[in-house]
């Protein structure tokens, strides 16, 4: 999967927590430490940033670190511990949400 990504999308890294639950790590979502990791790392201004999910986890971790959040609902259902900013129904419109939502910001700081 991967190779998929790096061959499809212009990344500059890819973080996985390989624990479990029980393991009770900093990095496993819904805990932030892989966000708050990568922040540190390439100097992300985690505010201005958003967190795309499919999973109620990438939602509190998004949350945790400060995240705007989008779910992608493909209509799983799941226990929700908090609400995302925005839903959308795939990667494609979670982007148009983004974009729109970044165009207006810019708009009203003109």
């Amino acid at each position: 999967m991967h190779i998929q990504l790096r061959n499809l999308l212009p990344l500059d890294d890819i973080a996985v927590c390989w624990h479990r639950d029980a393991d009770q790590c900093a990095c496993r979502k819904p805990k932030p430490g892989l966000l708050l990791a990568a922040a540190a790392k390439w100097d992300i201004d985690l505010p201005k940033s958003y967190m795309i999910g499919d999973r109620w986890r990438d939602i509190d971790a998004g949350r945790a670190a400060g995240c705007t959040t989008v779910l992608i609902d493909h209509g799983l259902v799941q226990e929700r511990n908090t609400s995302p900013d925005l839903t959308a129904s795939s990667l494609d419109e979670a982007i148009t949400l983004i974009f729109s939502r970044e165009q207006e910001k810019f708009a009203r700081q003109r």
